[in-house]
Formats: C-alpha cells, structure tokens, sequence
C-alpha cells in the first residue's frame, strides 16, 4: 500500500448539499499525506466548486498506478451516466448516478485502491423513481461487500448509538424485534466489537426499553420482558458489559454522563433525536461490520438549501476526520 493515504467521498445527489459540503469540507489540510477522492461527475463538481470560487478538482483514476498528485481530485467511474442538474428537485438520473458511484467507491475500497469512503447524502425517494430497490446506503453497501453481518452507529460528542432497526415504520417495529430477536443480538455485538476500532475502551453498553419506562415490567407491554431481556440474558453470560433493558427517556442523559460507552436504541427516532438534539451539526454515521471503512454526514440532501452555498459542512468534516483516523486502526472485520 502507497503511504499516501486516499479517502474518497462518494458525492451523493448532486441536486441536493452533497457536492458542497464535500468540497467546503476537504479544504482542510488533512494528516498524514491523506489525498481526498472525489467520486462523481466531474462538471458537477467543477460547477460547484466554480460557485463556492474554490479550484476545481482534477481528474484521476484508480486505474493509473499511482497516487493522485494534487491533494483533492476526482474519479468518475461511471462517464457514461449523465446526470441532471437541477437544485433542490428530485430527479431519477441523478439517484442513478449515485447508486453507480457508491457501489464503485466500496469495489475500490475492497481492492485497497481507496483506503476508506465517506458517503455525501442521497435521496431515498429518489432511489426509489430511479427503481434501485434499497433502503439506504447501509444496506447497499452491506450488499456491496457481502457483509450480513452489520449494523448503523451515529455519534456526537460522548454519545455513541446503534439502532436495532433501521429505515421501518414505527407500526413494524414491535414484530421485527420479536420476530427476530437476531437484529437485536447482531446490534449489541457488532456495538462491543466496534468500541476498540473506535478509540473508546469496552465500557458498558445500554439497551433501551422499546415501551414507555421499559415497559415497567410487563404492565405496559411485554418486549422487554419476552425478547429483549431474555437477548440481555444471553450476551451477558458470553461476557459482554450490558445495562437494561433501561427507560429511554433517562438512558441519554446517562450517556451525555459517560456512564455507558455506547447506547441500542429500538428504532430510528428513538436513538437520532436526542442524537441530533447535541450533535446536529457534528453528528458521524460509521457502518459497523463492513470489511471496509465508510462514515458520512449526520443529515441529508437537504434539497432546500441546494445551489445556495449556505450548508454547513461541519458534519462531512467530522466524518472525514473519522474515516481517517478508522482506516489507520485494525478493522475488526476485515480478513
């Protein structure tokens, strides 16, 4: 492996904040001869970059042999998909082309051509006009790199939380959990797994009640006491440090104390709103159990602030700071 360490950025939908908060982001000169890879269309970059009056990018391919000589550049591993510019509107082309460059972004990450990926944001509902039949990027790059094994973790400041599940309506959550408890297990064990890579000695892990005061033992709903509990019972007696299943209302506070290393929420709003509530702006998603490292932006396209040069790209800063400093530390699931 060159020295020269290369992290790409995936630029997401180029109609929504991706390519801004991407270039506004790698203006910092980062350790370690680190060179940023811009992974996308070039004149979309260039135009943005024209806009932010910031120098465009230059072209390079992994192809080539050799590192990128300028500190930022950009790869286009798809020049066949042209996709449409309009800010702040959804269009089928442009959730095309960000399909094409996350799947390459993760294939050059898996032949050690890139050193870690950071995603900018997509648009769901644009993947779904575009017929690319997937949740999210968490689940397409599970796909991606043959991982079954995985889990999404947020974090900001001392709060570190992984959900259960992820992208479901809240009306599916209660039968997922019961159904397979195995989300549930997977969660917390990728959750211990991960502490090292991450920097945070294996502290304990708080798991969260699904039901109002963790169901106050069965009075106002039994998941705690005939699927969560029960998961607890047994990772315990394999060892792991585990506290719960605890009232989510108080569980945070505990955490922003540094009483717990890292929190399992049930499902989505309930680990991301007190998330972004500390951490809007610096808040990082790393995806646990991928053989590759990939973190991205704690928010979306942000469709209404699109060609206006008011984002702020504090979290794309954050997440590439982190991906750095993951692709310099052993990956626990890498072989």
């Amino acid at each position: 492996m060159n020295r020269k360490r290369l992290v790409g950025i995936t630029l997401g939908d180029i109609n929504g904040i991706g390519p801004e908060v991407a270039l506004k982001a790698a203006q910092k000169r980062w350790p370690g001869g680190t060179r940023i890879v811009f992974v996308g269309d070039e004149a979309a970059l260039a135009r943005e970059a024209s806009r932010l009056g910031l120098a465009a990018p230059r072209p390079w391919s992994p192809d080539a042999g050799r590192p990128p000589a300028s500190r930022l550049s950009v790869w286009n591993p798809a020049p066949h998909l042209r996709p449409t510019y309009r800010p702040g509107r959804l269009v089928a082309s442009a959730s095309r082309a960000a399909d094409a460059w996350i799947r390459a972004a993760a294939q050059a990450c898996m032949e050690n051509r890139l050193h870690a990926m950071v995603t900018a944001p997509i648009s769901k509902e644009g993947f779904h006009r575009a017929d690319i039949d997937v949740p999210g990027h968490t689940e397409l790059l599970a796909a991606c790199t043959g991982t079954r094994r995985f889990a999404m973790m947020l974090f900001g400041g001392p709060l570190r939380v992984v959900l259960a599940t992820r992208h479901i309506p809240l009306a599916q959550v209660s039968q997922a959990l019961t159904l397979t408890p195995a989300l549930l297990r997977e969660s917390i064990r990728l959750t211990h797994e991960a502490l090292p890579w991450l920097g945070v000695s294996r502290g304990r892990i708080a798991v969260c009640g699904l039901n109002p005061h963790a169901g106050e033992g069965g009075r106002i709903g039994r998941e705690e006491v005939e699927t969560i509990a029960p998961v607890l019972r047994g990772l315990r007696r394999a060892g792991l440090k585990l506290d719960g299943p605890l009232p989510a209302d108080t569980v945070f506070h505990r955490a922003l104390r540094r009483e717990f290393a890292a929190v399992i929420a049930m499902y989505h709003d309930q680990g991301l709103a007190p998330l972004k509530m500390f951490a809007f702006d610096t808040g990082v998603n790393v995806t646990l159990g991928l053989p590759i490292v990939r973190t991205s932006p704690d928010h979306g396209t942000a469709f209404a602030l699109a060609g206006k040069g008011a984002a702020n790209a504090s979290s794309m800063q954050h997440a590439i700071r982190t991906a750095i400093e993951l692709a310099g530390r052993p990956n626990p699931w890498r072989r």
